[in-house]
């Protein structure tokens, strides 16, 4: 009986020493003069690889209009950045509007007949990694409405 009190004191002993041990841990961490310029180093690091990797942020596929307006955008700017010769992100833009796009099977067979046939592959291989995109955006979206 008095092995099962010790044990619990000290548990409890140990448990509010880590506790202990966390705050102070986390305040030395925000009282450091270079904790917020780190931080914000760390953020802007990881928002230039997301635009490097042409995560562009999907509108909201309730509103019609947003849609229409990425779609165009989305199209135009792939076809310019393909006229330019940089096809892999002339790619990724076409790969979002086809993602958006309520009918994509027209309009792969229009990207089929006009772009060239390395290319067109090239979306090809890119279209799963969008409608992954496309279906967690979606779950996000319905998560902020409940």
């Amino acid at each position: 009986m008095m092995g099962a009190k010790t044990s619990t004191v000290v548990a409890g002993v140990a448990g509010a020493l880590f506790i202990g041990y966390c705050v102070y841990f986390d305040r030395k961490r925000r009282s450091d003069p270079n904790f917020k310029r780190r931080l914000q180093e760390r953020r802007s690091k990881q928002k230039s690889s997301q635009e490097k990797t042409g995560l562009t942020r999907l509108p909201d596929l309730k509103d019609a209009e947003a849609v229409q307006k990425f779609f165009l955008e989305e199209i135009q700017l792939g076809e310019e950045l393909l006229a330019q010769g940089d096809s892999e992100t002339g790619v990724d833009h076409l790969t979002n509007a086809i993602a958006v796009c309520g009918q994509p099977q027209q309009l792969l067979q229009v990207l089929q007949q006009t772009l060239p046939p390395p290319v067109f592959q090239m979306l090809l291989t890119k279209l799963p990694t969008i409608s992954q995109r496309i279906v967690s955006a979606q779950s996000l979206a319905e998560d902020d409405v409940e």
